[in-house]
């Protein structure tokens, strides 16, 4: 397989991403104007994703769905947007023919952490929802077992942050309200 020449630059990045997601499958995010490429998910990660996903559903508020494969737009910069594993939208997000939602309608981001991430590009895209506004991020860690729940974006980051490991419940804050179940969620092998 073989990519077209393309020549990413400030003002074609969306357009670079694309293709490159059209080529070879990967997933494409652009994050402070980088293009940052994974592979699809790998079972367990997926399966992170749709267990947690269950219990959220299972008692969400009314208004609100768990959409994937959603991407979310930096404010005010066209090049700019980052797909996490699970968001929880408006429910409206069914009609809208976006295809980037809004960060300010996002009510949680969740991202499983891959095997193959790097501590650096874990920070990178913590800073990125904290700068984009998004209320509250949850990030699980099937590496180690750990969880992280921040929220209340602030310059520079997230105001509050909650640490847990599997087996913690990760009590989400209003309007959500919910304590998920992280004993269920299967670790990486080592």
């Amino acid at each position: 397989m073989s990519l077209p020449a393309m020549h990413p630059r400030p003002g074609n990045l969306r357009e670079v991403a694309e293709e490159i997601e059209r080529a070879t499958g990967l997933r494409v995010e652009i994050l402070g104007g980088a293009l940052v490429m994974s592979p699809t998910p790998r079972g367990k990660h997926a399966g992170s994703i749709r267990r947690l996903r269950q219990q959220l559903e299972a008692s969400m508020p009314t208004g609100l769905a768990a959409y994937e494969v959603t991407s979310i737009a930096m404010p005010d910069d066209v090049d700019d947007y980052c797909t996490p594993d699970l968001v929880l939208l408006p429910d409206s997000w069914d009609t809208d023919d976006d295809w980037l939602a809004d960060p300010r309608d996002v009510e949680l981001a969740v991202e499983v952490i891959s095997r193959s991430e790097r501590a650096a590009q874990i920070t990178g895209k913590n800073g990125w929802y904290a700068a984009a506004g998004v209320r509250a991020l949850l990030v699980v860690d099937p590496r180690v077992g750990r969880w992280a729940l921040f929220a209340g974006p602030a310059s520079g980051g997230y105001a509050e942050l909650i640490e847990g490991v599997y087996g913690d419940p990760i009590v989400l804050l209003a309007p959500l309200a919910v304590s998920l179940d992280t004993a269920c969620l299967p670790r990486y092998d080592r």
